[in-house]
């Protein structure tokens, strides 16, 4: 879409009737108001965290040009795939999401496809005639299709799109910078997932969101863009704190010069960096995709009505940061049995393949691991740990190898026929 397109697309989104009404806090609460919006406008055809460009647009089609929902090709990704801004709203403040610009990265898409179709339910709501009189919602829901399609993080040529702020050598790349420039929005939400392996400082749980008010230079100063960003971030931040204890965080604020969301920041946008990490017995994310339909929801109704003016960045600032942990189970104080019958005094760490699913278990390190660290950790002091892999077969040529997947079965003695105490996976 060229330049002068985009702006004119910009400034005649379709409008829908209905004034805004006050909208009492408790109603737009993470928790209540939220909670009912996500529930209730929960599209079923986005069911898990993996699905195609093809099949978004297919699950998105039925609320597309209804109620005040507009839809326009913003450009095409390496391999031809059209990326497409959804908006809603005609009011003064713009606001930007973008979401999957790494293409295995899919919670906030999924929200996003439940707050379209909120949006365009139309009929008589206070929140959503208050977005759409005082705010200009634009989405761009998948940046990366390519990477989507192969639910990998780089684009088809390798890139990572988040480190090509400051060259734009990919389409997509432009096409992000090309829609904020056109539309210079007051504020912008760059949407991710994290790794699951993250816990809220040393003493918090596994982290669940992650915010962060990225820097806008070196020095990381707070100027009126990014003090802006750190408002609303603390705004959020105050709910998610009620709402998820213990499992909220705060990314780490390094200036990045490849990267949007500081770049975005520079460019004049207050730009607020949400990452999506892992609830327990969460394996397609969809208890976190909730969460983001509160969180986003909250954003815009706090923009709208100009609350989040009064939120106390120090509780942004007092957020513990993300700290990445290298496994997801220890085992400590337990003997490993070799196939001679020999029991080992070795600690054991595990990684899933998939650490959301928590599904294809590798062995990690290997040895005195006191001082290591992981998500779960599991005293099996006088234990016997059994471990197969498919290098443990024979025992006349056996290994452990980290790259293979592994099976532990935990016994109360070095025989194979002890009481079994836990098996893992």
């Amino acid at each position: 879409m060229k330049l002068r397109s985009l702006i004119l697309w910009a400034v005649a989104l379709v409008q829908a009737g209905g004034g805004a009404t006050a909208v009492r806090a408790q109603d737009t609460c993470c928790k209540l108001r939220g909670a009912a919006i996500a529930d209730r406008y929960h599209v079923a055809a986005i069911a898990e965290r993996k699905f195609t460009h093809r099949e978004l647009w297919a699950a998105l089609d039925p609320y597309l040009s209804r109620g005040g929902v507009g839809v326009t090709e913003v450009g095409s990704s390496l391999q031809g795939r059209e990326i497409r801004a959804v908006t809603f709203g005609s009011g003064p403040t713009r606001v930007l999401l973008w979401s999957q610009m790494h293409g295995d990265e899919s919670t906030a898409t999924m929200s996003l496809v439940d707050i379209i179709h909120f949006f365009a339910e139309g009929g008589e709501d206070p929140l959503r005639a208050l977005i759409q009189k005082q705010l200009t919602v634009i989405m761009i829901p998948m940046l990366n299709p390519d990477g989507a399609q192969r639910f990998q993080r780089r684009n088809a040529v390798g890139v990572d799109v988040n480190r090509d702020a400051r060259r734009l050598a990919t389409p997509e790349a432009r096409i992000l910078k090309a829609v904020r420039d056109s539309l210079d929005p007051a504020f912008g939400f760059n949407l991710h997932d994290q790794g699951t392996r993250t816990t809220a400082g040393e003493e918090g749980g596994q982290v669940a969101i992650a915010l962060l008010a990225p820097a806008a230079d070196t020095s990381r100063a707070y100027g009126p863009v990014r003090d802006r960003a750190r408002q609303l971030a603390a705004f959020l931040a105050t709910g998610l704190r009620e709402l998820l204890p213990g499992r909220v965080a705060k990314y780490d604020d390094t200036f990045n010069p490849r990267a949007f969301g500081d770049l975005i920041q520079q460019w004049g946008t207050s730009t607020v960096l949400i990452e999506s990490g892992a609830l327990p017995d969460d394996p397609e994310k969809q208890g976190l995709r909730r969460v983001n339909v509160m969180l986003l929801l909250s954003a815009f109704e706090a923009i709208a009505s100009e609350r989040h003016r009064k939120a106390d960045p120090n509780v942004y600032e007092n957020l513990p940061f993300n700290r990445r942990v290298a496994s997801d189970i220890l085992l400590v104080g337990g003997r490993v049995v070799v196939p001679s019958g020999e029991a080992l005094p070795l600690d054991v760490a595990l990684v899933f393949e998939d650490p959301v699913a928590r599904s294809g278990l590798h062995l990690g390190e290997v040895g005195d691991l006191e001082d290591a660290v992981a998500m779960d950790t599991v005293d099996v002091s006088g234990l016997y740990l059994h471990i197969t892999t498919p290098s443990t077969l024979d025992p006349a040529d056996w290994w452990l190898i980290g790259d293979e997947p592994v099976a532990v079965v935990v016994r109360k003695g070095a025989g194979a026929d002890a009481e079994v105490v836990m098996r893992l996976p």
